[in-house]
Order: structure tokens, then C-alpha cells, then sequence
């Protein structure tokens, strides 16, 4: 792994790939993604709407607030923001169950938002104290809630992938009748264990939602300069899965799509994979200069922004008003606030917590020193 980092670090810095070769992409594949199944009939109710947009300003505010800590220094490390993907995560909750189970890469913090992991913890967690949701021994990348069946939050891009084929496998061995969705990022679709995990998949029929969130960019690099296959959804194809685009900044498109997957997977049909089209609008991290990307770019996909999409929609189906929407902004921030108060009141793990929660044999004989 370490080899194959240096590697990719010495090629990007060798000149072989000038900056401006990398400013020649093309976006128009996710612009133009549409669904398979046409989101605008399935009507969707008053309550669902409200809940998304709860749902996805909460994954908003929280994402600017976390963004405005790490400039401040109290978030320290690597941090991936979900600012633009909203709908990806929004949609796919409403279309599952609680019972349901979940694991995704490193841009992990909005999943558990949604899916109702307690936004102290999670802040919590992002400062390194004890009373994050991981016992602040995770950080940003491994948020993990067991409660919501949400079960991670994983560093090493595509090594989530083999995992979330493994739990689908539980489910199906314990006949269950629930399903696992896997998502991960386009990046991902060049590591050898996805490929290998959709070949077991296919061939167990195991009930597992692959998810690729084709933000356009693997890391700082296009998806058209790093793969042959562009229309990501159709590597599928070799294993004779389920595949089909989404456009991944409609929440309704969302939920049509995964719970059109879902049934698949519980009628015992086995796996479907997802490419959901979608745009982030910060960097790959924090620490991402974004010279690969116009600010033109990035200002017409503001234009789609499923945050403001969803409430123009409520608007316009008059299931809230204006003051009713400022309800729950308000009690949104609130959250956040209340988010931050509590890490920020939190202690640090003592450093004797490095040793526990390793392995299941609670005296294992460490050497310490």
C-alpha cells in the first residue's frame, strides 16, 4: 500500500500530467445523469419532503460548521466534507429500513446525521474527546454508530467494499430479509477488491446496494483521465449485475432508485450497482487547493444544489411556508451550536484508552512499554 501511495504521489509530480491538462475536463456526464425509473411518478408526501430537508440542512450546517472548525484548528487531521452530495445519503435513508445496515468510505460524517446519530457525538468525535461516537480514537474517517447499524467510516479506499459484501452475506445466512448498501467513491472502481466483491456478490445473489457517489473527481483527478470506462455504473455489466445511472443531485431520483434496488435484494435476486451522479462543492479535503476545477464549474452545479431544490419544492407544493422552514433552520442550528458547546466542554480519552476496545479478550496481555 505504501509502495502503490509513493508511486501515485511521484507520478502526479513528475510532469507527466501537467495542471493544465487537468483543467480540461468534462462534467457532462454527471450534469446529465437521469434515472432509469423517472422520479416524477412516484409522488412523494408532505412528511417525506419535510424530512429531507431537515435531514439534508442538517448535513449542511454541520459540514460548514465542521469546515469553519478545521480553519480554526480545533478539528485537526484529515476531513472529507459531504457539501453537494446531501441527496445521495437523504434519499437512500428514506428508501431503507432502520433495520438496514450501512458502510460507506471516509466522507462519512452526513450519513450518520441522517440516519440519527446524535450531531454531539459525531462533532465529538471530530475533536478527538472522549464522548465521540468512536470514543474519539476515530477521528473524521471512522465514524461508526452500531445503534443505526452504520458500521463505518473507512480510510483505505474500496476496503469497505469487501466489507459490505461480507455483512450483505450475514443478512442472507441469517435469512433475515435485510440488506446492506455499500457506497463508496468513483475513485474506488480501480481497486481490485471491487471487482472481486461484485464477482462473490453476483454469484451468492447477495442482498447488497453497491453505491458509486462519481462526484467527478478522484480526489484531484477527473474520472476521464484515470479510466477508460467513464459510465462507471456499466462495470456491472461484466458481472451481469443490475446497473443504472442516477442523478444523485435529486433526492426523489435517490429513493426511486435505491428502493427499486432494495426490493432486488429482499426478494433474493442479489445485488445492484448504483453510480449516483452527484458534485461536491468543497475539496477532496481540507486541505485541497482545487486547481483541477473552475469556479465556473463549481457555480453550475450551485444551481442544482438539492438542499435548495428540495425547499423551492416545498415551496411550490405549499407543504410549508417560509416562516415554517425558518422553524426548523432554527432548530438546525441550534444543533450545531449545541454540537460544538459539547466537544468543546469534552475531555480528551486518557491515554490508557489507546489499549482497550482491540480485541474482544478484555485482559489481553499488551506489552506496553
Amino acid at each position: 500500500m505504501v509502495i502503490r501511495s509513493n508511486l501515485c504521489w511521484e507520478l502526479r509530480n513528475s510532469g507527466l500530467f501537467s495542471q493544465s491538462d487537468s483543467k480540461v475536463t468534462d462534467m457532462s456526464t454527471t450534469a446529465q445523469a437521469k434515472p432509469k425509473s423517472a422520479k416524477d411518478k412516484t409522488e412523494f408526501s408532505k412528511e417525506t419532503y419535510l424530512r429531507w430537508y431537515e435531514m439534508m440542512y442538517l448535513m449542511r450546517k454541520f459540514e460548514d460548521k465542521a469546515g469553519q472548525l478545521y480553519g480554526m484548528q480545533k478539528i485537526r487531521g484529515f476531513c472529507h466534507l459531504y457539501i453537494g452530495q446531501e441527496a445521495c445519503a437523504a434519499g437512500a435513508i428514506t428508501a431503507l429500513t432502520k433495520d438496514d445496515k450501512w458502510i460507506t468510505a471516509y466522507r462519512d460524517h452526513a450519513h450518520p446525521l441522517g440516519l440519527g446519530t446524535s450531531p454531539n457525538q459525531v462533532m465529538a468525535e471530530l475533536y478527538g474527546k472522549e464522548t465521540g461516537i468512536t470514543k474519539g480514537k476515530g477521528g473524521s474517517m471512522h465514524i461508526f454508530d452500531k445503534s443505526k447499524n452504520f458500521f463505518g467510516g473507512h480510510g483505505i479506499v474500496g476496503g469497505q467494499i469487501p466489507l459490505g459484501a461480507g455483512i450483505a452475506f450475514a443478512e442472507k445466512y441469517n435469512k433475515t430479509k435485510n440488506l446492506c448498501i455499500c457506497h463508496m467513491g468513483d475513485g474506488a472502481v480501480r481497486q481490485g477488491a471491487f471487482h472481486e466483491t461484485l464477482n462473490l456478490a453476483m454469484l451468492w445473489k447477495l442482498p447488497v446496494i453497491f453505491v458509486i457517489e462519481n462526484n467527478g473527481y478522484a480526489m484531484g483527478t477527473s474520472v476521464k483521465r484515470t479510466s477508460n470506462v467513464t459510465e462507471l455504473y456499466t462495470l456491472g455489466d461484466a458481472y451481469d449485475m443490475p446497473s443504472e445511472p442516477v442523478d444523485a443531485m435529486s433526492v426523489e431520483a435517490v429513493h426511486v432508485a435505491v428502493a427499486k434496488a432494495a426490493e432486488r435484494a429482499r426478494s433474493g435476486e442479489g445485488p445492484t450497482l448504483l453510480e449516483f451522479r452527484t458534485y461536491r462543492y468543497k475539496g477532496h479535503s481540507m486541505s485541497d487547493p482545487q486547481k483541477y476545477r473552475t469556479k465556473e464549474e463549481v457555480d453550475e452545479y450551485k444551481q442544482r444544489d438539492p438542499v435548495e431544490v428540495v425547499k423551492q419544492t416545498i415551496l411550490d407544493k405549499k407543504f410549508a411556508t417560509e416562516k415554517e422552514l425558518e422553524v426548523i433552520e432554527n432548530r438546525v442550528h441550534g444543533q450545531v451550536e449545541e454540537s460544538v458547546k459539547f466537544a468543546e466542554e469534552s475531555n480528551f480519552p486518557d491515554p490508557k484508552e489507546a489499549l482497550t476496545d482491540i480485541y474482544v479478550q478484555a485482559d489481553y496481555p499488551f506489552v506496553a512499554d
